[in-house]
């Protein structure tokens, strides 16, 4: 993907298609529309994957809480959604093999009337995922689970449930929806922001003016259709393109904190915390070699900038430790982050009180707007994003008079066309150079595409050495995310193309001058520029700290 490229055809092209916001939705719009045949424009005020999408529990799953409320309040929307979620659940693990895989959680038990409670929810949500589902739930005894789980305080527990959800890296699979979109043929841009519509005698929507956020450029993209994938800020869209349109978008916060892989002990499983004070479930996964533990939900404002709390962060310790032998400390924290969900209000009338956002349902509505026939996607969530677009772009399809088929159930993603454990083996034999640690990472992150990054450390050796001898990027990653994956800025590399500015702050402000270096050489940027870039990424990660709780990098554990 290359931005130059992409902005001249924006400018001067004509679209069929015009998708606002570059998250899961509107990329998986993007690639359903161009896979289909559609002439597709994608854009994203910030960069792909920024906000909601990046910031998730990195689980594909069905929602056993949402099974639970079904049964409970007899919802049939809420089993609905369940079976939805299951059935994409299995599709991601086969169009995206390197960045989707089976994980093993396990739900703890105080007592034998909890164990036959959890096994009973567990197989039936085994049963609605029928044929994809991943492995059979088990009722394990107490040995059992603490050979997979050990930090478990073994004077409390009584048993555990294991089952199986789907876990992933959501940005970089976001990136594989756009770069897949862009393979055929759509025109996609990250940091173009959608300023105002222009509308045609009948009010029809028939361009959008944009503004390029690095350059301070505005141009216009024209195009027959409209397609509003932008999250939790969906109705400041829907008002500017029709001013009487009532809000229908609610925002709940979710935060989650980061702990070194020592801060427990290595286990087989995740755990799932059943219940909490205030009805939620939480997780505790390891995930790129930490643990990841989330999330809460809260309501928020659809407009701000979530950072991670002190008191969030004491919230979702203090549950987890009531399952650990060994308590984990707000000491042990290297990273967090907080991100807003983009829930759909499901009563319109605005002199109502809103339901509470933990109480809503995680389900979507494809709303056209009857004059400027702009096309909105709200509400939903990553598991059911695919099942999302291909609405959509039916939707989109019928407005066009073209009925086209939906191809992107069997559409493989970037990085995942050949990648088997034979490429596995092939990868780390032909490159031997590169240390066991980092062969992996290269190939669970990028898939086959891991080829062209060892070609850039056989062209430049120096490019192979890890950022930080505390993790496994490498300078050649962030010479591939400019040149291939379209990244920008600093926050682009370090928050969304590698992920090190999630799971360790400290790792980030210590790598962050030889990866501006990186990116200077790569981009052109003069020296001033350059130190601009840096000051400004050092500034946001000095806030994300500040908000944290913690007064000064250095009291960030190193571990």
């Amino acid at each position: 993907m290359n931005r130059t490229t992409s902005l001249h055809r924006l400018r001067s092209e004509d679209f069929d298609i015009c998708i606002i916001g570059g998250g899961a939705t509107g990329a998986g719009c993007a690639l359903d529309a161009a896979t289909r045949g559609f002439r597709t424009a994608l854009i994203e005020q910030d960069d792909f994957g920024a906000a909601t999408s990046g910031t998730s529990t990195k689980l594909v799953h069905g929602g056993v809480r949402y099974l639970e409320q079904a049964f409970k309040n007899f919802d049939h929307r809420q089993l609905s959604l369940v079976r939805k979620a299951l059935h994409e659940r299995k599709t991601l693990l086969q169009i995206a093999p390197h960045l989707v895989h089976p994980l093993a959680l396990l739900t703890p038990c105080f007592d034998l009337f909890e164990g036959l409670y959890y096994t009973i929810g567990l197989k039936l949500y085994d049963l609605l995922a029928g044929s994809r589902r991943l492995s059979p739930s088990r009722w394990l005894s107490k040995e059992e689970t603490l050979k997979r789980f050990p930090a478990f305080d073994r004077q409390r527990l009584h048993s555990a449930v294991l089952y199986y959800d789907g876990q992933f890296d959501d940005v970089r699979l976001n990136l594989a929806l756009v770069q897949t979109a862009a393979a055929h043929g759509a025109v996609v841009g990250n940091h173009l922001r959608a300023e105002r519509f222009e509308v045609d005698a009948q009010g029809r929507l028939k361009s959008v003016a944009v503004k390029d956020r690095l350059t301070g450029e505005t141009f216009v993209i024209r195009a027959k259709v409209f397609v509003n994938a932008t999250g939790t800020n969906a109705d400041t869209l829907r008002k500017a393109a029709q001013t009487r349109l009532r809000p229908r978008m609610q925002a709940s916060k979710g935060a989650h904190v980061v702990l070194p892989a020592n801060a427990m002990p290595p286990a087989e499983a995740a755990l799932l915390v059943p219940k909490t004070k205030d009805g939620r479930v939480l997780f505790a996964i390891p995930w790129r070699n930490h643990w990841l533990i989330g999330t809460t939900d809260t309501p928020a404002d659809p407009h701000e900038t979530p950072y991670l709390q002190p008191d969030e962060a004491e919230y979702l310790l203090e549950h987890v430790n009531k399952f650990l032998k060994e308590p984990v400390s707000a000491e042990q924290v290297t990273g967090g982050f907080a991100g807003l969900r983009p829930l759909l209000q499901p009563d319109q009338n605005p002199d109502l009180p809103k339901t509470e956002t933990r109480n809503v349902i995680r389900d979507h509505e494809v709303e056209v707007d009857p004059q400027s026939k702009l096309v909105s996607i709200m509400g939903g969530k990553w598991t059911t994003y695919r099942l999302m677009a291909e609405e959509t772009i039916d939707t989109c399809g019928a407005i066009l008079g073209q009925s086209l088929p939906c191809r992107s159930e069997t559409t493989s993603l970037t990085g995942s066309e050949g990648f088997t454990e034979a490429f596995r083996v092939a990868f780390r034999r032909n490159h031997p150079a590169l240390s066991a640690e980092v062969a992996t990472h290269l190939i669970n992150t990028y898939g086959v595409k891991a080829e062209v990054i060892a070609v850039l450390c056989a062209d430049e050796p120096e490019l192979a050495e890890p950022l930080t001898a505390r993790h496994p990027f490498i300078g050649a990653e962030v010479v591939y995310a400019v040149r291939e994956e379209m990244a920008q800025t600093l926050a682009d590399i370090l928050l969304r193309r590698i992920r090190l500015g999630l799971v360790d702050w400290l790792a980030t402000l210590e790598v962050l001058p030889g990866v501006a270096s990186l990116m200077a050489r790569e981009l052109g940027w003069t020296s001033a520029e350059k130190q601009q870039e840096e000051g400004r990424f050092k500034a946001y990660m000095e806030a994300v700290i500040g908000q944290a709780g913690l007064s000064a990098p250095t009291a960030i554990n190193k571990a």
